[in-house]
């Protein structure tokens, strides 16, 4: 359309416009994503399982590892007497809870968002929910789906913020798109 036929049929354009603006909105929010939320093991590139206790993140890189990865790490650092080192970064495992809160305090420092919102997961178990929702909000700016996720829970159960479902709604969505 020209600039012309615009201005003689606005409304008709205005209506025009919401509904392709809607159509839009539902191809992001119902197309299959390109991989799962958690993405692919950084090692062997195969998808990360859903059940999360067939993974681990590590605090050094926070890089999410399938157990297969982790195993086959183990096995080569028995066999070749080696230290044990993080399978993707090969940087010392932390020996203790202070080291690794350390390490992960460091990614959060250097805004990644699986760190953010990690610590934001155990802000908001400890009771801290200004901390996690913080936490949380920077993660999801940074596209994490599952501080989306967290930031829906935390507006539909009204916890350190007020309830809305507006809000909750629109985090549930940008999770659901983002994987």
């Amino acid at each position: 359309c020209s600039i012309d036929c615009e201005q003689e049929d606005q409304s008709q354009h205005k209506k025009d416009c919401k509904k392709r603006a809607a159509e839009l909105r539902d191809e992001l929010l119902f197309k299959q994503p390109e991989s799962r939320q958690g993405g692919d093991c950084p090692i062997c590139c195969l998808p990360l399982p859903l059940d999360k206790q067939k993974s681990n993140m590590a605090a050094c890189c926070s890089k999410l590892v399938c157990n297969g990865c982790i195993y086959a790490n183990q096995k080569r650092e028995y066999e070749g007497r080696l230290g044990y080192k993080c399978e993707f970064c090969r940087k010392a495992l932390p020996t203790t809870k202070e080291e690794s809160d350390k390490q992960r305090m460091k990614r959060v420092g250097a805004n990644d968002p699986v760190a953010m919102c990690e610590e934001g997961y155990n802000q908001d178990k400890q009771g801290d929910y200004i901390s996690a929702f913080e936490l949380y909000t920077n993660a999801a700016e940074l596209r994490d789906a599952a501080a989306h996720y967290n930031l829906s829970v935390m507006y539909q159960k009204g916890r350190g913020v007020e309830k809305d479902s507006r809000k909750e709604i629109h985090h549930l969505e940008e999770a659901a798109i983002g994987g």
